[in-house]
């Protein structure tokens, strides 16, 4: 399993990367796609839609099950990764560049955890 040291991560097993401008990226972690396997469709939310913090924010499916992301935050949706419509497979190869949507207007978080922290959540998972 990689981490990424800038970003915060979810009991749930999503990622948050702070961008500097008052805005947030949201994508899930290394741990939960391999868990997932191949991922072959995801369902994100638009631009413009009001997300809240450990609710759902998409759905993602994998060969496995359906499962949902729940969001780190709760904010308003600015922009999402639309090229996962067409590569969603491209968060199992890169799940730190692959990012599902940005936010702004952040009101509220999740319970987050640092790299470390996470690992160690991972490791008793």
């Amino acid at each position: 399993m990689t981490l990424q040291n800038d970003r915060k991560y979810t009991a749930s097993h999503e990622w948050l990367l702070d961008l500097g401008n008052g805005s947030y990226r949201v994508g899930l972690s290394d741990f939960a796609q391999s868990a997932l396997g191949d991922i072959v469709f995801i369902d994100l939310p638009q631009v413009g839609d009001a997300i809240t913090a450990e609710a759902s924010l998409g759905d993602i499916e994998s060969v496995k099950a359906v499962s949902e992301v729940l969001s780190p935050v709760s904010g308003t949706v600015t922009a999402t990764n639309e090229e996962l419509s067409a590569a969603p497979e491209s968060i199992n190869s890169d799940p730190y560049g692959a990012w599902l949507v940005e936010v702004n207007d952040v009101t509220g978080f999740a319970e987050l955890m640092d790299a470390a922290a996470y690992e160690t959540f991972c490791a008793k998972a």
